[in-house]
């Protein structure tokens, strides 16, 4: 069996509710613990290096901004898979993985969003500038949150699914927008300097408590993620129950 077939095989394997919500349990306590150390060793050393000779004592605010903005497209991208899974393999759990990721991701957003504000202030002079980096982030969060209000006024769960999986393959297109503006657009914002083909241009003082706190930050998406589809799943089950024993109790009175 190839890996692609046996990796198949296994996502086939926890398409089954009841087995997915079986395997994430044994595995979530044990995420959570190796979250929990690495957001412990990444904050000690966040605190314990030196400040930046040019930035001074703000220059922390990178260990939160960084892998929150890194998770605010990851949590996307995630989303536009199972937005795929939902339209083309029609897997049950895509929808649910769906909309699970999108409050994390609104709340990753947020975080960049505010730490970036937070940092801008002392550096550019200013809080925002509607610049092109700024503008796409902002929308990405704009994404978000209306994705979640529309899958909460939607009383029809398989055509929120499908009407969500479209809405969230087209705002796609801001995700390389957002990495490549700037590349493509003359903004305030830097240039990657983690991400390069040429290597890290980033001081190995910074870039260690970074990779930390990005790793720290990256595992602790897929516990949240892992504990929201598991609780959506339940919510989905208890609300089948509770329609099924309104029928019930209809039909005996009927009867």
């Amino acid at each position: 069996m190839t890996t692609m077939s046996l990796a198949l095989t296994k996502l086939t394997e926890l398409a089954n509710p009841t087995r997915f919500l079986a395997l994430s349990g044994k595995v979530l306590p044990w995420l959570w613990a190796v979250t929990l150390l690495l957001l412990a060793i990444g904050t000690y050393l966040s605190f314990t290096t030196e400040g930046d000779y040019q930035q001074g004592e703000t220059v922390r605010i990178m260990y939160i901004h960084v892998p929150s903005a890194w998770l605010s497209m990851m949590c996307y991208s995630i989303m536009a898979i199972s937005a795929l899974g939902t339209l083309v393999w029609r897997h049950p759990l895509a929808d649910v993985s769906a909309k699970a990721a999108a409050p994390i991701g609104a709340i990753f957003t947020f975080l960049a969003l505010i730490t970036g504000s937070l940092w801008g202030k002392p550096m550019w002079g200013t809080w925002w500038e509607w610049d092109a980096r700024l503008t796409s982030v902002f929308v990405l969060f704009l994404m978000y949150l209306g994705l979640i209000a529309f899958n909460r006024a939607m009383d029809d769960p398989s055509r929120a699914a499908k009407v969500s999986a479209i809405m969230i393959l087209v705002g796609f297109v801001n995700i390389p927008i957002i990495k490549f503006s700037v590349e493509w657009w003359n903004t305030l914002h830097q240039p990657a300097s983690v991400m390069r083909l040429d290597g890290p241009t980033i001081d190995p003082e910074f870039l260690r408590p970074l990779l930390v706190m990005a790793i720290a930050f990256t595992l602790l998406f897929f516990a949240l993620h892992l504990t929201a589809i598991r609780n959506e799943i339940w919510r989905r089950r208890i609300g089948v129950m509770r329609r099924n024993a309104a029928r019930a109790a209809q039909a005996g009175a009927e009867g």
